[in-house]
């Protein structure tokens, strides 16, 4: 019986996919695995029996991943399962830019009691007029499950469509259309694009990377779109240029002191996910992949630890290990393995930066001297015995 805890409100429709080998507890020590969204676990004090955390959505700024690898504790997060959801705020929020809807909407409100106002819209509206969409030159900054699905809809309204992204993988580049002008320099993106939507991850790398150099290179009237996070743009500089008329609009999020209310900024309540099919296609995947990983010990979409699988254990007999990402690991474990006559039937092994996940499908069962002295390997973060027949 496995156990886990819900940190947040996760949708019914993911919960029903665990088996009856799974129960519910309140008691956050006693969960082999946690579920969670926004809230924060940094500080939070976990016990032995955490095995592993799934996010239900993309960020993971709220979790202490590098802390967890060390324990042995795998984060999972749902790449993809939020990506039309936020596309379609995107081009919400692009639209709502171009158009001035909100301040025509605004205007309509303050003016809902007055008899004529038909007829007085006629004259008002030309302060509303906007621009359209279609043949205007788009930049997107980072091409990943969001970034793709943004890029492909552009192609389809019409739109000249640059993308960006160093580090594209081949799924994401299979993905995208044949349309799309893929740049090399992030430079080109500012200086050619009426549009810039940014789908980047928050890392210290990108803190900041829309920054007031960057906006020197923009076109004069750009429009700014940030549904990613906005510790990637340096909003301050982006108010100023607002100020100047810079940039034409900026459409993010995330509110906050900075952008909250300022003329030129749409600012909405983080709303990119907040849809009922979202939050339902993230829990679906997070347990999923919690369940994959508590049954089998696989890892699929971890932000701390590698993609490792060895499918469903046929010996009956798994261990896997969590150690440090180093010359000779493998060869002291399969060695301890080996003098304690026990034959591997089948292994993987996979590393991520400092950290590596070994697993074993083994002929026989392990003793507890075996898993001992695994342990013991400086450098062993984790044993964890899978299944035994």
């Amino acid at each position: 019986m496995y156990t886990y805890a819900c940190l947040n409100n996760i949708s019914e429709k993911g919960l029903a996919k665990f088996s009856k080998q799974y129960q519910q507890t309140e008691d956050l020590q006693k969960a082999n695995g946690i579920l969670v969204r926004s809230a924060s676990m940094h500080g939070m004090e976990l016990s032995d029996e955490v095995l592993a955390i799934a996010r239900a959505g993309a960020g993971v700024n709220n979790i202490p991943i590098e802390d967890l690898a060390k324990k042995g504790i795998v984060v999972f997060n749902t790449p993809g399962a939020n990506a039309n959801g936020v596309k379609e705020l995107v081009f919400a929020g692009m639209l709502l830019a171009s158009r001035d809807i909100v301040e025509g909407v605004d205007w309509v409100r303050a003016n809902w009691n007055n008899e004529d106002i038909a007829k007085v819209a006629e004259k008002e509206k030309k302060r509303f007029a906007g621009t359209e969409l279609q043949g205007k030159k788009i930049g997107i900054i980072g091409l990943g499950a969001i970034g793709v699905q943004v890029a492909n809809t552009a192609v389809n309204l019409g739109m000249k469509v640059y993308g960006y992204d160093p580090y594209v993988s081949v799924d994401s580049a299979w993905h995208l259309s044949s349309r799309i002008k893929h740049l090399i320099r992030i430079e080109d993106i500012y200086d050619l694009c009426d549009y810039i939507t940014i789908h980047v991850p928050a890392l210290p790398s990108t803190k900041g990377m829309i920054d007031e150099h960057a906006i020197e290179m923009m076109k004069t009237g750009v429009i700014l779109i940030n549904m990613a996070r906005d510790s990637l743009v340096d909003e301050e500089a982006v108010v100023r240029a607002l100020r100047a008329g810079k940039i034409r609009r900026y459409v993010s999020d995330f509110p906050n002191p900075t952008v909250a209310g300022r003329r030129g900024c749409i600012t909405i309540p983080h709303l990119g996910a907040s849809t009922e099919e979202a939050e339902d296609n993230c829990a679906v995947m997070a347990v999923e992949e919690l369940s994959d990983y508590l049954e089998n010990g696989n890892i699929k979409n971890s932000v701390n630890y590698p993609n490792c699988d060895l499918g469903k254990c046929e010996t009956g007999n798994r261990i896997s290990v969590f150690h440090v990402n180093k010359a000779n690991m493998i060869t002291q474990l399969t060695s301890i393995i080996g003098s304690s006559n026990v034959n591997i039937a089948s292994m993987a092994s996979k590393s991520k930066g400092e950290v590596e996940y070994t697993l074993f499908d083994l002929d026989n069962a392990p003793g507890e001297d075996l898993l001992t002295r695994i342990r013991a390997i400086p450098g062993v973060f984790r044993v964890r015995e899978i299944c035994r027949k």
